[in-house]
């Protein structure tokens, strides 16, 4: 392992929080960034195998336990965060969509959004006011943290599932499916009527 790499490490060891590859090159001296993410990957490769590991969650590196040993380091159990199906909708939306305010959400929704619901998510540390879109009004937009990342363990947004993961693991509510598919059915069937009346007319 060459010097930068072990600055990288020592200072991501003594870090509170997780840090970029350029608050990294920053703190060592104005190194460059490129080097930087270099030594970053080699010390997450030297780590692989380890106790713990050097893992990257929206561009922040941290050190983690290995998730094969994480149950020997539980001495509690942890809470339960359950979130009701506005707040899942919700916080799926900005996920896919962000930054979104409010009215495109419920627009999405295709109902009224709680400030409730957006409050809960900000307290879980999952949801975070990212500005005000440059509209009339100036409407508040919010976008996900990267503790969002961190939790359901993705490096990025562009790791979310596609909509056939999600159907294929279950979370899609067949309920909602079968009546997207039946109103698809209806309005199949109405567009086809009012071909049929048209060609009759003529």
């Amino acid at each position: 392992m060459d010097e930068l790499a072990r600055a990288v490490e020592a200072a991501l060891f003594a870090a509170e929080e997780p840090m970029t590859a350029e608050a990294l090159a920053a703190f060592l001296g104005d190194a460059a960034v490129g080097d930087v993410r270099e030594a970053l990957r080699s010390v997450a490769a030297d780590y692989e195998k380890r106790g713990i590991h050097l893992v990257e969650r929206g561009k922040r590196w941290h050190f983690e336990t290995a998730p094969d040993l994480a149950h020997l380091l539980r001495r509690e159990k942890e809470q339960v965060r359950r979130l009701s199906r506005a707040a899942t909708e919700v916080l799926a939306i900005i996920a896919y969509h962000e930054p979104v305010s409010r009215a495109e959400i419920e627009s999405i929704r295709g109902v009224q959004t709680s400030g409730g619901t957006l409050d809960v998510l900000m307290e879980a540390g999952w949801v975070k006011i990212a500005g005000r879109r440059e509209v009339p009004g100036r409407p508040t937009i919010y976008a996900t943290t990267p503790e969002f990342l961190e939790h359901f363990g993705l490096s990025s947004r562009r790791d979310l599932p596609g909509i056939a993961e999600l159907r294929a693991t279950g979370l899609l509510d067949p309920i909602d499916e079968a009546y997207d598919e039946l109103v698809g059915a209806d309005e199949g069937e109405a567009e086809a009527t009012v071909e049929s009346d048209s060609g009759d007319h003529a």
